[in-house]
């Protein structure tokens, strides 16, 4: 909850400064809002919308921008519709629905966003509503469900914000911050659990994800297994060794008898476990097919 605090005390901070902002007579404002965060090296992956809640007035309009490499979307949910598992097969969850101003009650989706092109995503990097009507209207990244939500306050035209863009880009800049540290301490708990027999296949808490295999290389001896485990709360990844298979999300190869070649666990939810006993000497390497691109690889030594 640290990075919440942080934020809010932020938003408090520059409101002691700048005080709050005038709607003025005419117009609409344009706001920005980031989908997600990252470090520098695409390890630590932000699990928010910064800022996560905004105050707007009616026929102003919110634009979204794409922020990390990791896949998110920004999805409002039609009334009555649950909120369920990411389907990456629906191209209701991948591409654009609904139109440029909201109606409050229908489906819409930005589709996939990533600041980055993304092997087998149609990704794009911006997208924007403008709202008419005055309400509170709640999003979810549809990748990361009840983790990742954000909500739009509508208020009635003509009236003062609470806060500026400024305020919102300070307040964000304190939040990422927070996500990444708090990314950091979870790499650090990943590597107190990981041996050369037992790889942590990424991590995520709710706030960060670690985008990355740890320990990444490890030596074992012939007929040794290798334990990967996603002990994440919502990041799927995969254990990958040779080829991708024409259908990632699904299992493939005989993990109890590995001598190299094509082997991949598909899809390995968070609490999964993927075990491989190799048979044969050598360095084996291995992706994570969903993440390579952000540096999510490993290799496993084999010795005699």
């Amino acid at each position: 909850m640290s990075f919440i605090v942080a934020f809010a005390v932020s938003l408090l901070a520059s409101m002691a400064v700048a005080g709050p902002a005038s709607a003025g007579e005419g117009g609409h404002r344009t706001w920005h809002v980031q989908v997600g965060s990252e470090s520098s090296d695409q390890e630590i992956q932000g699990m928010a919308f910064l800022p996560s809640e905004i105050f707007i007035n009616e026929r102003d309009t919110v634009m979204w921008h794409a922020n990390a490499a990791e896949i998110h979307t920004v999805t409002f949910l039609a009334a009555g519709q649950p909120l369920t598992d990411f389907n990456p097969f629906d191209p209701n969850e991948l591409q654009q629905r609904g139109k440029d101003y909201y109606d409050g009650q229908s489906y819409y989706n930005s589709g996939i966003m990533a600041n980055v092109d993304v092997p087998g995503f149609p990704a794009v990097k911006d997208y924007s509503l403008t709202f008419p009507r005055e309400g509170n209207f709640t999003y979810y990244c549809l990748v990361h469900g009840k983790m990742m939500k954000g909500t739009v306050h509508v208020r009635d035209r003509g009236t003062d914000y609470p806060y500026n863009q400024g305020d919102y880009n300070r307040a964000s800049r304190v939040q990422a911050q927070s996500i990444i540290r708090d990314g950091e301490q979870l790499d650090e708990s990943l590597a107190e659990q990981a041996s050369n027999h037992k790889v942590m296949a990424g991590g995520d808490d709710g706030v960060a994800m670690v985008m990355r295999f740890v320990q990444p290389t490890v030596t074992v001896h012939r007929g040794d297994w290798v334990t990967f485990a996603n002990t994440g709360m919502g990041a799927p990844h995969t254990v990958t060794f040779g080829n991708e298979p024409a259908n990632i999300f699904a299992p493939s190869g005989d993990p109890t008898d590995f001598s190299g070649g094509d082997l991949s666990s598909g899809i390995l939810l968070p609490g999964a476990v993927f075990k491989v006993k190799f048979q044969t000497e050598g360095t084996f390497k291995y992706i994570c097919a969903l993440h390579d691109y952000m540096g999510m690889v490993g290799k496993v030594i084999v010795v005699d």
